[in-house]
């Protein structure tokens, strides 16, 4: 199983026929025919060409085939390099959050004239700062009642796997990797250094869990049933996640998912997750076909 697909030795060879057939075909253009003579799409019925390029990759890293050299630079490495820094308003912003409410909360949808705030924002004040997603995500630029922006989140791919979340679930494999679409991660959440007011980040966490799945649904095609987060215990204690009524269901290994050979070491992380229906785990858990009736593009 890669990128969700049963993948065997009838793809690798029409993978391999194709490369041989159209030498002149960049890795693009590999992707997007793969999409096609599969009919790989998403909800909304477009291809999924970047999940096919990444499950290429996949299979290189494993000799099972050999790609065309890169006909140029990857885009998202020099997007993730090429942040244009935003002038924004940075006076502190203290006192209660009735000062504040009603916040606005926007979704940041590319090229609208949020981008370039929100990347900035990140990539100046978020210790992991910005790099562009890859796959179904969302962002969201939260603004206090006099417009003044307090905080961003963004929301991405699930993690491939994961222990404790997955018991927790009751995944084995073939589920999980049938249906992590429906569950997303908050790899980012920034609350603006000179922005100090109790139970603001909580809140802002609660604002977006009420709205996320119709956002995600409105732009995707179907729905999320869970969030999850990881909080670097180095740094973080959690605290505004419990009191959002984020559940802790343990923590990793202090290991990433290319450790192999159980040599790199990272910050061991808390794991989190916040249901988005009381029927989750059955949502979660049923069978990959049935989720996907009624999509287009099948």
């Amino acid at each position: 199983m890669i990128q969700g697909r049963h993948i065997t030795g009838v793809e690798i060879g029409l993978i391999r026929d194709l490369m041989v057939d159209h030498s002149d075909w960049g890795r693009t253009r590999l992707s997007e025919e793969i999409c096609l003579l599969w009919d790989w799409r998403n909800a909304q019925g477009r291809i999924k060409d970047m999940a096919a390029r990444t499950l290429l990759l996949k299979l290189e890293r494993r000799g099972l085939i050999k790609l065309p050299a890169r006909q140029r630079p990857s885009s998202n490495g020099f997007r993730n390099h090429q942040v244009l820094l935003v002038e924004h308003a940075s006076e502190p912003i203290r006192g209660s959050l009735a000062d504040l409410r009603p916040l606005s909360v926007s979704i940041v949808p590319p090229g609208s004239p949020d981008v370039g705030l929100f990347k900035s924002l990140l990539a100046q004040h978020h210790y992991l700062g910005h790099r562009n997603t890859v796959g179904e995500n969302l962002g969201y630029l939260v603004r206090e009642r006099q417009g003044r922006p307090v905080a961003c989140l963004l929301f991405g791919s699930a993690a491939w796997k994961c222990a404790d979340r997955d018991a927790f679930l009751g995944w084995d494999r073939p589920v999980r990797e049938g249906n992590l679409q429906w569950l997303t991660n908050n790899t980012r959440f920034l609350l603006l250094p000179w922005v100090e007011v109790p139970h603001l980040a909580s809140h802002v966490l609660g604002l977006i869990a009420r709205r996320i799945r119709g956002d995600w649904q409105a732009k995707y095609g179907h729905p999320v049933h869970a969030l999850e987060t990881f909080v670097d215990r180095s740094r973080f204690r959690g605290t505004c996640y419990r009191a959002a009524n984020w559940l802790r269901l343990g923590s990793t290994q202090g290991r990433t998912r290319n450790d192999r050979n159980h040599s790199i070491q990272t910050s061991v992380k808390d794991i989190y997750l916040y249901p988005l229906t009381p029927h989750f785990r059955r949502e979660l858990c049923r069978p990959a076909c049935s989720q996907t009736e009624g999509r287009v593009g099948r």
